[in-house]
């Protein structure tokens, strides 16, 4: 559809005819009766989109699980055990994976257990010395992200810092409407006598605030830590759908991870593994590469063409009426 600086020409046509009709006295009253109901059209077929919001994890997901990184991550990890939490050597790499699995992050197990270390110095360690470099621009991904018309979300357990690293490398940065990650479900508590509450935020990717709405922290009494907050764990799924405002059953979500796939279910979310041909407990859709989207979920662009033939024969019978 013809645009101006990336905004559809209709609207400054639109404008064009106000101020006409405003230079008319305003007597063109059939046109604007013809454009008003022009625009309940369009609004129509805008809000009858099936999906509102396209919530994406992003490592193993937006990027194939052979790049490596997965594997450079749990060394790093494994590395930290050993020289910052002195746990033996031959112990780490079976309690690295037991934690994990049952936590959903080896982080939020060794929490869990009573270590206490810096969360920044933890993710410093394992995030900042990956071979980032292993990834590359991915154009095809970045169109498809951006022709599609819903808001699209980051959801990850990871930090910030290592959300901008993987989406600046891949190209993607300017995809996507803001981040959900480690620090909006794990931001600082304030304790009070009438509960623990903290104030989570989703994240943008030039660090502005979008969005603040109020959020409960789990704290482990036992060792005074915080529980940490991430996915499989209904309540992090559950917490994010409240932080986002969305409505579970407009929005899809897309994970690797087949247990976040059926937590994601459980609380309502349309839901698609990547990286499989088969289905697992919870998915609604498979998807082995996240490229082929298009393909297999033909619907998230439901509307668009039509929406985009209204506001191009609406451009052109405006300019008629401007020019008239």
């Amino acid at each position: 559809m013809p645009c101006i600086n990336g905004t559809p020409r209709v609207f400054f046509l639109l404008k064009a005819f106000h101020e006409q009709l405003f230079l008319l006295g305003g007597s063109h009253s059939i046109v604007i009766t013809y454009l008003e109901t022009k625009v309940v059209l369009m609004e129509s077929i805008t809000n009858g989109t099936k999906y509102e919001c396209l919530l994406f994890d992003m490592d193993d997901t937006l990027y194939p699980l052979s790049s490596g990184i997965n594997l450079a991550c749990r060394k790093n990890i494994q590395d930290y055990m050993r020289e910052h939490l002195n746990i033996e050597e031959s112990l780490v790499p079976r309690m690295c994976l037991d934690l994990y699995k049952e936590y959903g992050t080896t982080m939020a197990g060794l929490k869990a257990l009573g270590y206490n270390f810096d969360d920044d110095e933890f993710h410093d360690y394992v995030h900042g010395r990956l071979p980032y470099e292993i990834l590359k621009p991915d154009p095809v991904l970045k169109n498809l992200l951006l022709s599609m018309p819903q808001r699209k979300l980051i959801f990850t357990n990871a930090d910030k810092a290592h959300v901008e690293r993987v989406l600046n490398r891949l190209g993607l940065e300017d995809c996507f409407h803001g981040v959900i990650c480690f620090e909006t479900l794990n931001s600082p508590a304030r304790f009070n006598d009438e509960g623990d509450e903290n104030q989570a935020a989703i994240s943008s990717l030039d660090q502005k605030e979008l969005e603040v709405v109020d959020s409960n922290l789990t704290v482990n009494k036992t060792t005074g830590f915080s529980k940490i907050l991430c996915k499989p764990a209904l309540e992090a799924i559950e917490t994010t759908i409240r932080i986002a405002k969305i409505n579970p059953q407009k929005t899809i979500f897309f994970d690797d991870s087949a247990r976040n796939i059926a937590a994601g279910k459980e609380a309502g979310l349309n839901t698609v593994i990547v990286g499989s041909s088969e289905l697992v407990p919870g998915a609604d859709h498979t998807l082995e590469s996240i490229h082929n989207i298009k393909e297999a979920l033909p619907e998230i662009w439901e509307g668009e063409e039509e929406k985009d033939l209204m506001l191009t024969a609406t451009a052109v019978e405006l300019e008629t009426v401007v020019q008239a």
